[in-house]
């Protein structure tokens, strides 16, 4: 089954926490153990894994990422001028597969699931396939 859901995001460059999101997709879709698929259909955004406790890794990897890829660059040529966000979407992926395990998923203790954002504010698809 396909499940989607909407999020907006809230700045031009963020991580939104969407592991609720993709949880309630697991709940709804009755999967007890396999894997999924978790995406987002976007040139100019991402998905990655990682902690959700301390909002100060966020804020370093959306530092760190500026760094390596600034937004204003003088040499790109596409016109829209969001080389930075193409980058850095094909840099982190689309898409990632999860595993499920007694009708929830397989995380570390201190993982989310974060839904990219390097074009916004916009709204965004996350599309969840459990099978």
């Amino acid at each position: 089954m396909i499940y989607e859901e909407s999020v907006r995001t809230p700045a031009s460059q963020c991580f939104v926490d969407v592991t609720h999101l993709v949880a309630r997709a697991v709940k709804a879709s009755g999967i007890t153990d396999g894997h999924i698929l978790v995406a987002v259909p976007h040139t100019t955004a991402a998905l990655t894994i990682n902690e959700n406790a301390d909002p100060a890794v966020v804020t370093d990897m959306l530092r760190r990422l500026e760094q390596a890829f600034p937004t204003h660059d003088a040499a790109d040529r596409h016109a829209e001028g969001n080389s930075h966000a193409h980058v850095k979407s094909s840099l982190l992926g689309t898409c990632h597969n999860f595993i499920v395990s007694g009708g929830a998923l397989v995380l570390g203790t201190w993982q989310g699931i974060y839904l990219c954002e390097f074009d916004g504010p916009r709204t965004r698809r996350l599309v969840v396939s459990t099978g």
